[in-house]
């Protein structure tokens, strides 16, 4: 029940809870089950990013690159690596194989995640 859902992430949100920034984030950026509205989605993730909530960062990075913004979505991107989400790795090496990040980032992005992997 995807309205109920909506009520409840909406109350964890005002007590906190960064996972709830993130699904709200999810449903408002790609419209399910409320009107879309990307950049209300962009600002919980924000939120959640900030607070260090490594998947936030990563969409945020995502959305970045799809937008051509390369150097944001590599800043964003390397802090979700540092943290030790290998999926932001993988998205760092396809840009550093089409040359929208560089063989430097992609290095310091391997070194990032298997340190962040090494102390989980």
């Amino acid at each position: 029940d995807i309205p109920r859902a909506i009520e409840l992430w909406t109350e964890a949100v005002h007590l906190g809870n960064l996972d709830a920034h993130f699904q709200l984030g999810h449903k408002y950026y790609y419209g399910e089950g409320v009107e879309k509205d990307v950049a209300r989605g962009i600002k919980h993730w924000q939120h959640a990013a900030i607070q260090g909530y490594p998947q936030s960062r990563h969409l945020l990075g995502l959305h970045e690159y799809e937008n051509d913004n390369h150097e944001l979505a590599v800043r964003h991107l390397m802090i979700s690596t540092k943290m030790g989400l290998e999926e932001s790795l993988n998205i760092i090496k396809k840009m550093f194989m089409k040359g929208h990040a560089t063989e430097a980032q992609h290095a310091e992005a391997l070194r990032g995640c298997q340190t962040a992997l090494e102390e989980a």
